[in-house]
């Protein structure tokens, strides 16, 4: 079963609230974080800046964003790079999720399009942007907080760069399972009632698509640790919450999404933010 198009149109505004949500205290945070750095740190910013710009031109160049959405996920990367700027920074996930996504995206485009489950080829919205890294955006000015107030990295910062990872872990997952799930699963299942049904379906899963998705949460979280002060408890705590988030959402479209009461990008955001929120609720508990 294909999307309603009426639908979409009908529940547009949640697509544009969660923009709202997100962007404005990122752009915000950013600002402040600005307004507050000394000289030494203006030079991070305006690296940031530049890597932000330069992501967002690529992102549009390739056709795999709107200008909006370029402009969006510019700013969400200068604010994931102003957590821990630098070589060893959150840019190395991002890099991951944005490969792994864009050809995943493009992967099979024609069976995609036979069965009008396929992207736009105008590439992704701003909103369906925020829905995607919104979460992640929203963590990382918690995290970034602690270098401008007194913050115990135990009680929120350590446990806040966790939910971060998870909900980019969850994002990529996401995708991952849902674009490649749809040409290498076959006939996929419904997961409230495991029965049959068409490709395109909300909140039907497959096994390749799940697959997929675990696969692509564990490279985000293998590169986390990598790059990051994060230990492999801590990496496989982010991967867990981003595998939860990928059935949670699977859940949503099964259920509210299916009824017509959230949309696909409403979806995206509130799994995102779950997986956020039990990475950070499992990282608290682990301490």
């Amino acid at each position: 079963m294909t999307h309603d198009p009426r639908r979409g149109v009908i529940l547009r505004w949640q697509s544009w609230l969660v923009l709202v949500l997100v962007l404005i205290p990122v752009s915000a945070a950013v600002l402040i974080q600005a307004l507050g750095f000394s000289w030494f740190g203006a030079r991070i910013l305006m690296t940031g800046a530049a890597i932000g710009a330069a992501f967002g031109l690529l992102v549009w160049g390739l056709r795999a964003a709107t200008p909006g959405a370029a402009f969006t996920g510019g700013m969400f990367t200068v604010a994931f790079y102003l957590v821990a700027p630098g070589w060893r920074s959150l840019l190395w996930p991002l890099l991951a999720l944005f490969v792994l996504t864009f050809a995943a995206t493009r992967y099979g485009r024609a069976r995609k399009e036979a069965l009008q489950v396929a992207e736009e080829r105008r590439g992704r919205s701003a909103p369906q942007v925020a829905a995607n890294l919104g979460a992640a955006a929203l963590a990382s000015i918690a995290v970034s907080a602690g270098h401008f107030f007194v913050l115990s990295p135990g009680i929120l910062r350590r446990p806040m760069l966790i939910g971060l990872i998870a909900a980019l872990a969850e994002a990529t997952a996401d995708t991952l399972s849902s674009e490649l799930g749809e040409v290498l699963g076959g006939e996929p299942m419904l997961l409230t009632t495991l029965r049959r049904v068409p490709p395109g379906t909300d909140g039907a899963i497959s096994w390749a698509g799940t697959v997929a998705g675990c696969a692509g949460s564990g490279v985000i979280a293998l590169i986390a640790v990598l790059v990051l002060p994060l230990s492999w408890v801590e990496g496989a705590t982010a991967l867990a919450a981003g595998v939860f988030g990928l059935f949670f959402d699977s859940l949503l479209g099964a259920t509210l999404e299916r009824r017509g009461w959230l949309n696909n990008d409403a979806v995206n955001f509130l799994s995102t933010c779950a997986a956020g929120i039990c990475g950070a609720v499992m990282a608290v508990s682990l301490s």
